[in-house]
């Protein structure tokens, strides 16, 4: 591949990986800020937006991020990978559309989206823990097998601290989840009153942000180490 061509794709990566890591960024805090400038308060979880005059923002910010990891191509399948960055980034933006349009509990027994109606007030819920569950692993693997096995000792460190958070998260917001819908008592309000759910859910959202923000700051590293080398080769040739 020309050194030209090669360039405009890792451009062409760079701008992927930093819209996703600024999206990851923003939603928490822009549900956060929101919620409590609007209402005074936070919902129990970054889902729970969806029922608020924020839906635009949830539903939008997750598209947009379902959208970019589909057309995210990624390099293909190494030895010893079970799937490549195609098919990974592919299921990943399936997901996030999957959490998008699928909403969970309704405050409310009246059915108020197209998916509802198709699958059932019931079993929207279903469908959208589900799909969050898939998009949390596939941020992991990227993080933790993906990012980390070519990248300098550095940045290493970043993706394997931000794919352990990711997973730590998961665990976290899969248990705050469930007792903050089936749970009682005690255990329920306190997951309620302190946020549990939004708060793994935002740690989780920074972590993947942050990650494919470092990311692109390596592409961009990239293209400067390949201009050097072209400029030494032309000072050579000059000569």
């Amino acid at each position: 591949m020309p050194d030209a061509q090669r360039t405009e794709m890792v451009l062409s990566y760079h701008r992927v990986r930093t819209a996703l890591g600024v999206l990851g960024v923003a939603l928490p805090m822009v549900l956060l800020f929101g919620g409590l400038f609007d209402f005074h308060r936070l919902e129990p979880s970054i889902s729970d937006f969806y029922h608020t005059t924020y839906r635009d923002i949830f539903v939008g910010t997750l598209c947009s991020i379902g959208v970019f990891l589909i057309c995210y191509r990624g390099y293909s399948r190494k030895p010893g990978d079970l799937i490549d960055d195609d098919w990974l980034g592919t299921i990943a933006g399936i997901s996030a559309f999957g959490v998008a349009l699928f909403p969970n509990e309704s405050p409310t027994d009246q059915i108020a989206t197209m998916t509802q109606k198709i699958v059932g007030i019931g079993i929207s819920p279903m469908f959208h823990y589900a799909s969050a569950l898939v998009f949390f692993t596939c941020l992991a693997v990227f993080c933790l097998a993906k990012f980390a096995r070519s990248a300098k000792p550095h940045r290493r460190r970043v993706y394997l601290g931000c794919g352990w958070v990711i997973v730590c998260a998961l665990i976290g917001i899969s248990i705050a989840s469930a007792v903050k819908v089936f749970g009682s008592g005690g255990p329920q309000q306190a997951v309620l009153s302190y946020n549990l759910v939004f708060w793994f859910e935002a740690v989780g959202i920074w972590a993947f942000g942050l990650s494919w923000l470092v990311k692109g700051k390596a592409d961009i590293a990239l293209v400067r180490l390949a201009g050097r080398r072209d400029g030494k080769h032309q000072e050579r040739v000059s000569f």
